[in-house]
């Protein structure tokens, strides 16, 4: 069950690259994380508290305030024209209803320095569509305009550079995948305009899915966040930056979220070396393994993620990989659900080549695959149309046309035209085209018959089936 969820700037995630500047030859820097920083480097005592670590990363943290300006514009009246003089009478004492004039708006949220020379990480939302940013040091309370070097709305950062004069602090990077449930971890920001105001918890549960994205993979925590806490850094005991600070449950207290710093490490080196965000790209449709389609497979327990299209002429293909094989391992991550292998290979670079282990057929081999990237992905479409139709397992399947049979792969399949409420076919829809049946293909009606009436009654029946553009199995278990 999804639940909402709160961003500080009170502004909407969204799911594509809004805003890149290409980088000059200055501003270029592999990895601006590993010079060093303020970490902390005293021991953590809980007699103590946190005041040694925050007293050395504080000075890195910045508050964030925007300004977003929309010009005015003139809606469509609903009256239409109008002889009346009274009209004008009304427009000259309290101006035209049909003209919407400028809007003006401020907002703040939280960043914080990584690079001496004034890069600073913050969220997206924090500064999306943003006419005018400044940011304010903690330690002097100077203010500084800054600009936007790179967005990524997938990730929801935003890389931002001020011009300072002068080298300032910065945090040193940790590794989130090192994180552990029940570390301590602070965070750090402005909530409500409060700024650099401090706050202590655990790391509650770790990549949490909260329907934000396709890259969902957030780290919870108890640490108190609330709005204007956005873009702010998430420590662990040592001072390491561990997360950006991002979300609130709407409904409950004490459940927050941070993207993890490992997903900024690839974000800042994509904009600074290449002036855009690239994420790894495989080319195939996937889909999550169910114990009955494990069953269908051969298979005595779900394990990874079914392959349920190959995209002609992707990386995959060239890799070997096959429709139906299932993916356990790509590169030194284990793959337990869809949204696991979608950010793994999403953060591989394009171009390098990994080891991706798959099940095919009950034996397990490993295919090397070099990496694509997400921005030259091809698509794949369909309009299948009906001729003849006969009905099996409460399904009304219709015959295809010679043209639409030569769209389709290997050029057979039929066409799902309508389904009986007491079939068990329920992830089924009409328009849908059944290319096998038990891994066979099936070229018309007759044939899908045919094979239906091999299998025995109460036995399962794997279906590979297209739905518009995309590929997955399904499993009809027959009366």
């Amino acid at each position: 069950m999804r639940f909402r969820y709160i961003i500080s700037a009170a502004v909407t995630l969204a799911v594509i690259l809004a805003y890149v500047h290409y980088p000059s030859a200055a501003e270029k820097k592999a990895q601006i994380w590993t010079d060093g920083g303020v970490s902390s480097s005293a021991n953590f005592n809980p007699m103590q508290g946190f005041s040694a670590l925050v007293k050395q990363v504080k000075p890195a943290v910045v508050n964030i305030a925007t300004k977003i300006e929309r010009p005015g514009q003139r809606i469509q009246s609903r009256r239409g024209p109008s002889n009346d003089p009274f009209d004008d009478l009304f427009r000259h004492f309290f101006g035209d209803p049909s003209f919407v004039p400028p809007q003006k708006r401020n907002s703040l949220g939280s960043g914080f320095i990584i690079s001496s020379d004034g890069h600073i990480l913050t969220n997206n939302h924090v500064v999306k569509d943003a006419t005018e940013i400044t940011v304010k040091l903690s330690a002097d309370s100077k203010e500084y305009v800054a600009k936007v070097i790179g967005t990524d709305e997938k990730y929801d950062l935003a890389l931002l550079k001020v011009d300072a004069g002068e080298a300032l602090p910065f945090v040193k990077f940790g590794d989130s995948d090192q994180l552990e449930v029940g570390e301590w971890v602070v965070a750090i920001g402005s909530p409500f305009g409060l700024a650099h105001t401090v706050t202590a918890g655990i790391v509650s549960a770790k990549d949490r899915v909260i329907g934000a994205g396709p890259y969902d993979d957030f780290i919870q925590t108890d640490a108190s966040i609330n709005p204007g806490n956005s873009g702010g850094p998430l420590f662990d005991i040592s001072g390491n930056v561990v997360g950006i600070n991002t979300a609130i449950h709407a409904a409950g207290q004490g459940i927050g979220f941070a993207v993890p710093v490992n997903m900024a490490k690839q974000f800042i080196s994509d904009v600074l070396n290449y002036g855009k965000v690239s994420r790894g790209w495989l080319g195939i449709g996937i889909q999550e393994l169910t114990p009955a389609l494990a069953k269908s497979l051969g298979l005595s327990s779900p394990r990874g993620v079914l392959v349920s299209e190959v995209h002609k002429g992707e990386p995959a293909e060239k890799g070997g990989m096959k429709q139906g094989d299932i993916i356990v391992r790509l590169g030194n991550k284990e793959i337990d659900s869809v949204g696991t292998l979608t950010r793994t290979a999403g953060m591989t670079q394009p171009g390098k080549t990994v080891d991706v282990v798959v099940i095919r057929n009950g034996k397990t081999m490993t295919l090397k695959i070099t990496m694509g990237s997400e921005e030259t992905k091809s698509e794949v479409a369909s309009s299948p149309t009906s001729g003849a139709s006969a009905q099996v397992l409460g399904l009304t399947l219709g015959e295809l046309s010679k043209r639409d049979l030569a769209k389709l792969p290997g050029g057979k399949g039929v066409l799902v035209q309508e389904i009986d409420p007491s079939s068990t076919a329920t992830d089924l829809r009409p328009g849908d085209v059944i290319l096998e049946v038990n891994r066979a293909p099936v070229s018309s009606v007759s044939a899908f018959k045919a094979a239906v009436n091999k299998i025995k009654s109460g036995d399962s029946v794997l279906f590979l089936v297209l739905r518009g553009s995309y590929y997955f199995y399904s499993v009809v278990q027959k009366p």
